[in-house]
């Protein structure tokens, strides 16, 4: 009897990719509670390491350095990964609020969102100032001004509001940043209201900090007020200004704003929990690191704490699930600062200690590096062992132990599927106007015709809510190919086993999802069918109208220009996203593109002689379909085909979509040189781009007006006269 997985009965969500939470996930993967789902919602696909910040300020570390990557994270613990931004809590209905898509359900959360530096309240400061935390913003401004100060475009001079630890080492890591880059001329000014700065640290630590600040040139400004920023200068009370084209803001920690419509107890903004973690108004909800208040041990914002909590917090989280007694965390009650100070240098600072240069920056650096590779060097995923004895075929079948792809990427082969088609009779209703192997069924309609396609995605990612907003956008595409309009669509769903609040839940976000898409296309979603399976699978039947002839694939003409509308390389990106291998930023760029709808693109190439989608054939495999329907050959210029991000990386270093290799074995009507950029014209797609053919002369003017309506279209080849062939070069 075949073994079905254990139902899912509990939610367990992570709001927010903290340190503490990705400790959470990286013990999580080594040890799962069967039963939960974990899911870990954060903003960008990436998490930083506040650690290393300055170093990376000072030029020492590569933004890669200290960005834990959250995609990677995710896929290694099997937990499900939502890329956005927490905007609230309903504890009524257990329910995380998340703008723009739909709510999270939880049975437990967990809150590790941080804090900010952000300075609302400061006139000018939204517009021309740059909060240290949080990192990715101010990372990629610095950058910014670093580049321009060093090409003389700007005056080298910053200014940094706060002389806490954070503001003083971030501004002399500018100091030293900018006199590397050769700014000679470089002013580095450190503005705070209080006498003295650095007044955490203990004096000797705070005096060997004032020695290096004088060291590199900072300046300071004691007693001083910020009154407002402008695009030049920070103001000063009392009318001074000082110049500056940067200026960070770094004047203490800001708990998030929207905490404070939970209804949680809150200490100064903060989430008050108890000694287990679980904040003291809700036991449903925990919270870690800087965004919480140990009400039995206050403990000043520092990451150590949140690292320290990590496994206190795993074991909870998995007791609270499982109904067992949860343990208490422990703070210690000091812990050595190592504060770098620009140059490779540091200073400690614990108990008095008086110490620096560089054995402690290297000691810092020992420490950073050796917590960042806790999660770059995850174990490698291995499937498990075959057993002694199988039938023949099974280990040729299982494509050398690699994975199956989901979505296109697991659709069945070209040749295999026509040879299936084939054996389906002739339309018998002289009403029913395609046969089987078009992109969809065309059924007349009055002087009209209605188009009717169907399509499924085996789940490549674990939120339901974007694999179903994906799966109704590449649905949609066999409707726009022949230029419809959207109509009705019926769903199918197949869920994993699991209770029925997480059934009911699970469904709502896919409705949900599926209700805005198939609606901003002007169309209604009037029902489908649901069951219970090994995995998610999510699919709809999709009706158009098209107004007139429906556009073919059997309609391109010698000298049409072949325009298509996005990027290829999905394929290629989700094989390497299920090894592990594909960077988190790459893969949700490719979400992005694979979400956005073609209903735009598909009204403004109306015109086409000829159209189809790309989808699982790759685009060597859907122009070879306009082609043979046309009668025709076709050139392609390859370096003019664009490509998703970090698909060439990949498809270079050999990652390939199971079907690959299917849609390469019909390379025989294909001549493309070697190498990444040709390998991937056999590259599954999925929600993939239109492909159109159309008079020549009408092809810059619909490129623009494709361009303007924002798609990322490019002319990429034309056809030409001669048999059924397609020449890359």
């Amino acid at each position: 009897m075949m073994q079905t997985p254990l139902p899912l009965t509990r939610d367990i969500v992570l709001i927010g990719g903290g340190h503490a939470h990705a400790l959470v996930l990286l013990k999580w993967a080594m040890a799962p509670l069967p039963g939960a789902r974990l899911t870990l919602i954060n903003p960008a696909p990436t998490a930083p390491y506040t650690g290393m910040l300055p170093g990376h300020v000072a030029g020492h570390y590569p933004r890669e350095a200290l960005e834990i990557d959250l995609v990677r994270l995710a896929r290694h613990a099997g937990a499900r990964l939502v890329l956005g931004r927490a905007s609230g809590i309903d504890r009524q209905a257990r329910r995380v609020q998340l703008p723009g898509r739909a709510d999270i359900a939880y049975d437990i959360a967990s809150l590790d969102i941080g804090i900010t530096s952000d300075m609302p309240g400061l006139p000018g400061f939204a517009e021309h100032g740059h909060a240290a935390k949080p990192l990715g913003p101010f990372a990629d401004a610095w950058a910014r001004f670093v580049d321009a100060a060093a090409a003389g475009a700007v005056p080298a001079r910053a200014v940094m509001i706060g002389g806490g630890v954070g503001g003083v080492e971030l501004a002399m890591a500018m100091a030293w940043r900018l006199r590397r880059a050769g700014c000679r001329d470089a002013e580095v000014t450190v503005v705070e209201t209080a006498g003295e700065v650095l007044r955490d640290l203990h004096p000797g630590a705070r005096a060997a900090l004032r020695h290096r600040m004088q060291r590199l040139g900072l300046h300071l400004r004691t007693r001083a007020q910020v009154t407002a920023l402008r695009d030049d200068r920070v103001v000063l009370a009392g009318g001074e200004s000082l110049p500056s084209a940067f200026t960070a803001g770094a004047a203490g920690a800001r708990p998030q704003d929207w905490l404070g419509g939970t209804g949680l107890h809150l200490t100064d903004g903060f989430v008050t929990v108890d000694r287990q973690l679980r904040s003291v108004t809700d036991p449903a909800i925990f919270a870690v690191g800087d965004c919480a208040h140990l009400s039995h041990a206050p403990r000043p914002k520092a990451g150590v704490y949140a690292v320290r909590a990590a496994p206190v917090l795993y074991r909870n989280l998995r007791a609270a699930a499982s109904g067992r007694r949860l343990r208490s965390f422990r703070p210690q009650a000091d812990y050595l600062k190592l504060i770098s100070a620009g140059d490779r240098d540091a200073v400690a600072d614990k108990f008095g200690l008086r110490a620096g240069g560089r054995l402690l920056w290297r000691l810092k650096d020992r420490i950073d590096r050796r917590f960042m590779a806790r999660f770059q060097e995850l174990p490698e995923m291995t499937p498990p062992p075959l057993p002694r004895e199988t039938a023949e075929g099974v280990r040729s079948a299982l494509a050398g132990g690699k994975p199956l792809c989901g979505g296109c990427g697991a659709k069945v082969g070209k040749e295999d599927l026509a040879a299936a088609l084939a054996a389906l009779p002739a339309p018998r209703r002289g009403d029913v106007l395609s046969g089987p192997g078009d992109d969809a069924a065309i059924l007349a309609h009055g002087d009209d015709a209605q188009v009717f396609t169907t399509d499924h995605l085996r789940a490549f990612v674990d939120d339901p809510w974007l694999l179903a907003q994906i799966t109704a956008v590449h649905a949609m595409g066999d409707i726009w190919a022949m230029g419809g309009n959207p109509q009705a669509a019926l769903t199918q769903v197949i869920l994993p086993r699991m209770s029925d609040r997480l059934q009911a839940e699970t469904l709502r976000e896919i409705l949900a999802a599926a209700a805005e898409t198939f609606g901003a296309a002007g169309a209604d979603v009037v029902g489908g069918h649901s069951s219970i399976g090994a995995e998610l699978t999510i699919g709809y039947s999709v009706t158009g109208l098209v107004a007139g002839r429906p556009i073919g694939q059997d309609g391109a003409r010698p000298g049409d220009a072949l325009i298509l509308t996005k990027p290829i390389g999905s394929g290629t990106i989700l094989a390497a996203e299920m090894a592990r291998a594909a960077r988190g930023d790459w893969v949700a760029a490719a979400y992005d593109v694979m979400a956005r709808p073609q209903d735009r693109a598909a009204r403004i190439l109306a015109g086409a002689h000829a159209m189809t989608d790309v989808t699982g054939f790759g685009l060597a495999g859907h122009l070879m379909g306009i082609c043979a329907a046309s009668g025709v050959a076709a050139r392609l210029e390859l370096d003019r085909i664009p490509l998703l991000a970090g698909a060439e990386t990949l498809a270079a270093a050999g990652t390939r979509s199971t079907l690959w290799e299917s849609n390469a074995g019909q390379s025989g009507r294909v001549s493309r040189p070697d190498g990444p950029h040709g390998d991937l014209l056999f590259d599954p797609q999925t929600a993939g781009g239109l492909l159109a053919a159309l008079p020549q002369a009408a092809a810059r003017s619909t490129l623009t007006r494709l361009h303007d309506a924002g798609e990322t279209a490019a002319i990429i080849g034309e056809i030409t006269d001669g048999a059924p062939w397609i020449e890359a070069r």
